[in-house]
């Protein structure tokens, strides 16, 4: 009774309709093997081949290369060797030879594979491509069984393993258990089976769609101590290939209408090696000599780490180093310009510890061209006997003798000269008792105030003195430089970025104690300090021009527009500040924010269970086998700290600061060097890192490199130049 009642038919109808029913099933059934017995080519992907931890890594090109190079292959371009530009120009691929090769740096050349076949390895789940030849045996043998609809096929390999297609979706690797057998046997299916599929969009492989072709800016990128940059004892390519990803996704997510009406393409990035430079000179071979031979392991990671910083402040390596960075930029400038002749865009550098430092010296060096802003030609003169000469006039007008300036001109007087003037020089030139007096007071009262320099700097003046002094003050910032021939840029930089920089520290033991407020780098208008509060090596620079007010550091925003949960929280109150306040856009107990720590926990617990162990595997062959890279760390005992902690330091920040107070610091005048805009920007730090700042004091030095925080300002304030901004403006941002 019930079945009538589920029906809309009756019965009779049903028993007419039921006929029919077998016949649409079967004539179904019979479509899907027509279409199962339709071969369709399989499509190819490239990939190429990386060596990372001792284990070859099979690596796809981005959609958009792998099309690239099908095309020239397709064409029978790969026999004439063509090559083709990919990663965004920065590799060259040689379609003949199969190869990939770096651009700008030395690397290893990487095997390139047409891939159609893969199988799933045996160690670490990653799907492997079989050779093109091979891959070829196997595309025929499938387009055999599935025309004919005959499977079980067996294929042997070159190695003599093999592989059963017994349907279109299971076809199995057998490795056999001896390969070589001492009776002659052939190989078995005994073995662990391997999965074997067909097209790369069956390995569940992550491909990226490729960069944008259009490159607006170009920036140089110069490391620290030691050849490692991060905690993962990683390369100055490798860090700066991440800061490039986060850049392009930070460029989707902030930039998105500018990207969608095509007024932007990408930033590029390009590493600066000196490292190599430096230790292929012999010093290596002549600190073995002298090195002692117990704790043999740590003496090496200090002569290859630690001692590139007294490397710097001797004349004989600091000339190697700043040789080195110099030729480097302008070689990989020329080199980029004649790849992409089409290239108008402005270039920038950043430096990351010592690196800032290098490139704050060689900037301080640099010459403006004439006719420039006055400050920077002012700037600048410590390097030109004309604008020497003009300085020295500068001295006479103070001291209200401007008549003579042409008998110190046709003298070629300059004001290294003056200082080394006697009273019986200046009768000699002519000039009378009281105006020698005048000049030999001078002289005298700037000598004693800055007698621990003279090598350098003639002076150091005070403050609030004239013009002069002023000009003076401009000079003292290469006070204490060590002794060096700075070479000269092929181009002005646009904004100099310096990451968990030392410049500040260096600096003032070097005998500076205040920054000019009117001063200016020579070439380049743009200068910001970034930071983690946690960093053991970063310094301001801010309170160096005003030393007399108090003020915090920008707080750099988060780049997802709030502040972190535990920055939102205001000291000695329980509830965050308002939402409507400039620096969180959201109400801090949003599920976004109270989710991060969570994040931040989980993945503490994670890394700690599934990384520790590889980070301690690292760190002990470091000290078990020849002496691999180091991370730059300002100790030892922090180093052993930070690595049990996670293995990632991204976007970050300090102390909470009041919004009133915040915002009216962000209006704080602190002079020229960064056009009157803040220098110093701090990033927020994590909740998990706030709760030992000690633990992460290594992380915080070594995270710029996946910051998002970081990377967002970079990219802010490069597109800022061009008038292109964010498509909604980050709380606490100036």
């Amino acid at each position: 009774p019930s079945s009538p009642c589920r029906s809309i038919m009756s019965a009779p109808e049903q028993q007419q309709a039921q006929p029919p029913l077998p016949t649409v099933a079967a004539a179904s059934e019979a479509a899907e093997l027509d279409a199962a017995n339709r071969y369709e080519a399989v499509v190819p992907h490239w990939f190429y081949c990386k060596v990372m931890d001792s284990r070859e890594r099979w690596i796809p090109f981005s959609t958009q290369d792998s099309e690239r190079l099908e095309e020239a292959h397709g064409s029978g371009r790969d026999k004439e060797d063509q090559v083709v530009p990919t990663s965004g120009g920065r590799y060259d691929v040689h379609l003949k030879k199969r190869q990939r090769v770096a651009v700008y740096w030395e690397e290893e050349v990487s095997e390139v594979r047409r891939c159609t076949w893969f199988y799933k390895g045996d160690k670490d789940n990653k799907y492997i491509p079989y050779s093109e030849t091979f891959s070829k045996e196997l595309e025929e043998a499938y387009m055999i069984a599935v025309t004919l609809d005959e499977w079980k096929k067996k294929l042997e390999s070159p190695s003599r393993e093999i592989i059963i297609l017994h349907n279109p979706k299971l076809m199995v690797h057998y490795h056999p258990v001896a390969t070589s057998d001492d009776w002659g046997s052939t190989p078995t299916e005994q073995g662990r089976p391997r999965t074997v599929k067909r097209g790369v969009e069956n390995i569940a492989a992550e491909i990226p769609n490729g960069e944008p072709v259009q490159i607006d800016h170009l920036v140089f990128v110069v490391h620290g101590i030691g050849p490692a940059c991060d905690i993962r004892f990683r390369s100055i390519v490798q860090c700066v290939n991440d800061f490039r990803n986060v850049s392009l996704s930070m460029l989707q997510a902030h930039f998105k209408k500018a990207q969608e009406q095509q007024q932007i393409g990408r930033v590029e990035f390009l590493p600066v090696n000196w490292h190599s430079s430096l230790h292929s000179t012999g010093v290596d071979v002549d600190l073995e000599r002298i090195t002692l031979p117990s704790i043999n392991r740590l003496r090496h990671f200090i002569n290859d780490t630690i001692l590139d910083v007294f490397f710097y402040n001797s004349s004989t390596y600091c000339q190697t180093i700043v040789d080195t960075v110099a030729s480097e930029m302008n070689r990989l400038y020329q080199l980029f310009l004649q790849r992409n002749p089409l290239f108008k865009g402005g270039v920038s550098i950043a430096g990351h510890s010592l690196g800032s430092l290098i490139l704050f010296d060689l900037l301080t060096n640099q010459k403006a061209a004439p006719g420039e802003d006055e400050h920077s030609k002012e700037g600048s003169r410590t390097t030109s006997s004309n604008r020497g000469i003009e300085e020295v006039k500068e001295i006479l007008k103070e001291l209200e003798l401007s008549e003579y300036c042409d008998v110190f001109e046709k003298e070629k007087m300059d004001r290294q000269a003056l200082f080394l003037c006697t009273e019986k020089n200046l009768k000699e030139m002519g000039i009378p008792l009281g105006p020698r007096m005048k000049i030999l007071h001078y002289i005298g009262s700037k000598t004693e105030m800055q007698h621990e320099a003279e090598s350098r700097s003639p002076s150091q003046h005070d403050p609030d003195s004239t013009d002069d002094g002023r000009n003076c003050q401009y000079r003292d910032v290469g006070l204490g430089q060590v002794s060096a021939n700075y070479p000269q840029l092929n181009y002005k930089p646009t904004i100099f970025f310096a990451f968990g920089s030392p410049i500040g520290m260096f600096l003032t033991v070097r005998g500076v104690k205040r920054i000019d407020p009117n001063y200016s780098l020579p070439t380049c208008k743009g200068f910001f300090n970034i930071f983690h509060p946690f960093d053991p090596v970063a310094y301001r620079i801010e309170p160096m021009i005003i030393p007399d007010l108090e003020f915090e550091p920008m707080l750099l925003p988060h780049h997802k527009g709030r502040k972190r949960m535990h920055l939102g929280m205001v000291k000695g109150s329980p509830s965050p500040p308002a939402p409507g306040s400039c620096c969180s856009p959201q109400p801090n107990n949003d599920p976004s924010c109270l989710s991060e720590l969570k994040e931040g926990l989980t993945r503490m617990s994670v890394d700690l269970k599934n990384n520790l162990l590889g980070s301690l595997r690292v760190a002990w062959q470091s000290f078990t086998r020849a002496p691999l890279p180091a991370v730059e760390a300002a100790s030892t005992d922090a180093e052993a700290e930070a690595e049990a902690g996670t293995e990632k330091q991204p976007d970050t920040k300090p102390d909470e600061t009041p919004t009133a107070v915040k915002e009216e610091a962000s209006h704080i005048n602190v002079g020229r060097l960064n056009g009157g805009n803040r220098i110093d920007y701090v990033l927020q730090e994590k909740p998990i890192e706030s709760f030992n700042e000690y633990l992460f004091a290594l992380q915080g030095h070594l995270c710029y490199w996946e910051s998002e925080d970081t990377v967002l300002l970079v990219l802010k304030e490069i597109y800022q130049t061009q008038g292109i901004t964010l498509d909604q403006p980050l709380p606490g941002s100036q």
